[in-house]
């Protein structure tokens, strides 16, 4: 954990941006999932709806196979997309890093971010507190911020800037930060989130269709 004095510059100073990774095919669903609507919101709306309830800003939407364009938010195409989630993750954080270097920005994404929310957008049950509880565990003073459900680690994953470059860097296929995270176990804080929500993937309208059941289950009666 950080010292007092830097805990407290760490939350004053600095921002946590969200990233939604959204930018596959499909391929076994049938189209891409970014797209596909769940109890009237896209899965894309859904993700970016809980990075930004969960208090991340900017946030950063990942695209590929399909146009996606949403309120309040950054695009960034990959154009490596058919690679695999790596170099979606590698295109966000790069644009982040770098705010000069991202081309369809306006106005230019913010250079005082300090740290990045990963999120899929394919895991619509994932709740907003799960990010909150990131946010809050990296300005306390940890470093990687991992959510878990039942002690299993899972997403959202948060990454602190001075990581960035060894994410990047080990960032291939469909791994994401899964390599680094990997190799750098003695910087992994997992925050308990299963009480928020649950990590389920949509992969195929099976998917879809249990999972919704799940969603319409978890809401309050009218």
């Amino acid at each position: 954990m950080l010292p007092g004095p830097a805990r407290t510059l760490r939350a004053v100073c600095t921002r946590v941006a969200g990233v939604l990774l959204a930018a596959g095919e499909g391929s076994r669903f049938g189209r891409p999932k970014a797209l596909v609507e769940l109890d009237g919101l896209t899965l894309a709306e859904r993700g970016v709806n809980l990075l930004r309830a969960g208090g991340a800003n900017p946030i950063l939407v990942v695209t590929g196979a399909a146009q996606v364009e949403l309120s309040g938010t950054e695009t960034v195409f990959n154009d490596e997309w058919r690679t695999g989630m790596g170099s979606s993750l590698r295109a966000a954080l790069n644009a982040l890093n770098d705010p000069a270097e991202a081309r369809d920005h306006d106005p230019a994404l913010p250079s005082d971010v300090g740290a990045a929310v990963v999120a899929l957008a394919d895991q619509p049950l994932v709740g907003p507190e799960a990010v909150a509880r990131l946010i809050a565990a990296y300005r306390a003073g940890a470093g990687v911020a991992v959510a878990c459900y039942e002690g299993n680690p899972r997403n959202p994953v948060l990454l602190p800037r001075e990581h960035w470059p060894e994410v990047i860097a080990s960032a291939t296929g469909d791994q994401g930060a899964r390599a680094f995270l990997r190799a750098r176990p003695d910087l992994v804080t997992l925050i308990e989130c299963g009480d928020t929500g649950r990590p389920d993937d949509i992969d195929t309208a099976a998917d879809l269709e249990r999972v919704a059941g799940s969603h319409r289950g978890s809401e309050p009666p009218p």
